[in-house]
């Protein structure tokens, strides 16, 4: 079993006899673990966005590659995975239009897709909100590189906030901030609201950073906040993902893993997949010690969900599983038909975010 350091920074360049870093780790995740994600949105003007959605489906299928992208007059956003040169083909293909030139993705590698399939959905928001007169592209929060987060968490005069949903911070954040507790996102300008240090001369005093998963939300939450006459608002760029990928684990101030939205459901520190596994009927991430619960039941129910789903709805459930476990045995990924439970909060908000799913929630 290969050592954690033995693809180092050090390591690879000896190896590679003065090839670069980017080129020596890329060629060994992609042995190691052939499939790449991108993580990618951007706000921008997409008036033809409807006429988009058919040919963008048909060129990832082509090149088989899946996920979620959510588009909208206000732009796009999503998680896309597959073979590299599937993956980096859509991208080409996406910043081939002038106003998608300079789309910014994240990256990270796994050896199992987490996806099954791939859809292109049209949307009224690529990250909702319910504030129509909300505009990311006129105004937004400062923005704050990975580098240089860890001095505005150590600032004592700055209010950090996680804008994320309770169950995604509940699996980890940055230590010190403010948990919303919201179920989902459209929830955040009510919590906002009700923020006394937020409101009138107070607004104007008050420094505000906040976070996400990849940096879409924030890019609402921080607009919203200036809209509302806070002057002082932060933005961490790229979100938790691009503060993993760029800052080594001794320096970082993340405490636990970070939630995504597809298969993965959590990645660590270096950007591997997790320890949690999805509640199959609620949709909450479990740790090992959630699994431990009498009320989980695997596929069925969990501790949180255990006692939201009427027989019915649990009997439903226990045959997908039992589905799924039938097309395991014989080496094959069970899709399946869209299960008609009545969802909770959390559900919706996975499904109508997808990052961040990027988003696709991000």
């Amino acid at each position: 079993m290969l050592s954690n350091d033995w693809y180092g920074e050090d390591s690879l360049r000896r190896a590679g006899s003065g090839k670069s870093f980017n080129f020596l780790y890329n060629q060994f995740m992609l042995n190691t673990q052939p499939y790449l994600t991108a993580a990618l949105y951007q706000f921008v003007d997409l008036p033809d966005y409807v006429e988009w959605q058919l040919p963008l489906k048909a060129f990832c299928d082509q090149r088989n590659v899946k996920g979620s992208l959510l588009l909208a007059r206000e732009g796009i956003n999503g998680t896309i995975a597959g073979p590299k040169e599937g993956v980096l083909a859509v991208l080409a293909f996406l910043r081939a239009d002038p106003r998608l030139s300079n789309l910014p993705h994240k990256e990270s590698w796994t050896d199992k897709l987490p996806f099954s399939r791939m859809k292109v959905k049209l949307k009224k928001e690529i990250v909702t909100l319910r504030v129509p007169e909300l505009d990311p592209n006129k105004t937004v929060g400062q923005y704050v590189k990975p580098a240089d987060w860890n001095a505005l968490l150590a600032d004592p005069d700055v209010l950090v906030i996680d804008t994320r949903n309770d169950y995604e911070v509940a699996i980890g954040t940055f230590k010190g901030a403010v948990n919303p507790n919201i179920k989902n996102f459209v929830h955040l300008p009510a919590w906002l609201d009700a923020q006394e240090y937020l409101k009138g001369e107070a607004a104007q005093k008050t420094k505000v950073a906040m976070f996400c998963t990849g940096g879409i939300r924030c890019e609402k939450s921080t607009a919203l906040l200036k809209m509302r006459g806070v002057e002082q608002v932060y933005h961490l760029q790229g979100g938790i993902l691009k503060y993993l990928e760029e800052i080594p684990p001794e320096q970082s101030k993340w405490e636990g893993e970070c939630f995504v939205f597809d298969e993965r459901v959590s990645v660590d520190h270096s950007l591997h997949v997790g320890s949690h596994e999805l509640c199959r009927s609620c949709r909450w991430p479990l740790s090992q010690a959630d699994k431990q619960s009498p009320h989980y039941v695997l596929g069925v129910s969990c501790a949180h969900c255990h006692g939201q789903r009427t027989p019915e709805q649990k009997n439903r459930l226990a045959e997908r599983q039992r589905q799924v476990e039938i097309a395991e045995s014989r080496g094959e990924v069970h899709v399946g038909e869209r299960q008609h439970v009545s969802l909770s909060d959390k559900v919706k908000t996975i499904v109508q975010s997808s990052t961040e799913m990027n988003e696709p929630t991000i």
